[in-house]
């Protein structure tokens, strides 16, 4: 191993696809757990697990560090504070932005350098080339430690100097794709009804999918220009097909409140006199 050495705090799922990692990379790995006993296959593979958070911190360098939420991470770390004075501390901590920038406040007050990333992959994935990590601070301190962190995700990148923007880039993203997962789920239910499996579905979904992402362009366009003239269709026209849909759905015992949330967006924004604009007109309910 003669990678920078690296110490991983958190052995849930993702903190142990982190770590394990790092060693397939060829850093000098150092691990720790409030519940000891997580690490064992990765102490067996050549990590070395300190005995208190303070020894995981004074251990490397580079501190990783991924637990439940960001209040676990002042707990797990409020022992460490002395060793964190020289440190780059890593929070892969899922949360949101106000906490990360706290976060950042707090690391600073114990002499400790700051990144905050968001990881939008699930543990299988990590290493991987197509994964991506985002990360928040400073660009030379990134920089810095670019090669050890890439070795968790080959698509990984620093988006800001503001280290909040990663964890409202991850909520943005999941939002996307729960209610991605909502409209499958829904469809799936509908053409069960007929006995159609999920599996001869899936093929024409993710088709579809492919479709509407490219829809996406124009109305990006349209949101930062203010202007939501309709090229594709307009927002009157929308209302028919989902009413067909929240049909469908009631008559065959499905729930159609994914249905009838949209109906009601159409109907609003058409009430405020925007019946011949696109779809991204709809970008103002979710506004303050």
């Amino acid at each position: 191993m003669a990678g920078t050495p690296v110490t991983v705090i958190g052995m849930g799922l993702m903190g142990r696809a982190l770590a394990a990692a790092f060693m397939r990379a060829g850093h000098p790995t150092t691990l720790w757990n409030r519940t000891p006993g997580k690490a064992q296959a990765l102490v067996a593979a050549g990590a070395s697990e300190a005995p208190t958070v303070a020894d995981a911190v004074a251990a490397a360098p580079l501190v990783i560090v991924c637990v439940r939420d960001y209040d676990a991470v002042r707990d797990l770390l409020a022992p460490a504070g002395a060793a964190l004075s020289g440190r780059v501390l890593v929070n892969l901590t899922s949360g949101a932005s106000d906490e990360a920038r706290a976060m950042a406040t707090w690391a600073a007050g114990h002499g400790a350098e700051y990144l905050d990333g968001a990881i939008m992959m699930t543990p299988p994935g990590i290493g991987a080339p197509e994964t991506v990590i985002l990360y928040g601070g400073a660009p030379a301190l990134y920089e810095a430690h670019e090669p050890a962190l890439r070795v968790l995700g080959g698509g990984s990148t620093l988006i800001s100097t503001d280290v909040g923007l990663p964890a409202l880039y991850d909520v943005a993203l999941l939002g996307i794709m729960w209610s991605t997962f909502n409209g499958f789920m829904h469809g799936a239910a509908l053409l069960g009804t007929e006995k159609i499996p999920a599996a001869d579905f899936l093929p024409m979904a993710t088709s579809w999918l492919k479709g509407v992402a490219s829809f996406l362009t124009a109305y990006a366009d349209q949101i930062d220009e203010g202007s939501f003239t309709a090229e594709d269709a307009t927002l009157e026209t929308q209302v028919p097909p989902v009413r067909h849909l929240i049909h469908e759905s009631r008559i065959r015992g499905i729930d159609a409140t994914l249905a009838e949330y949209t109906e009601r967006l159409l109907t609003e924004a058409i009430g405020r006199g925007h019946a011949l604009d696109s779809y991204a007109r709809i970008v103002d309910h979710f506004r303050p």
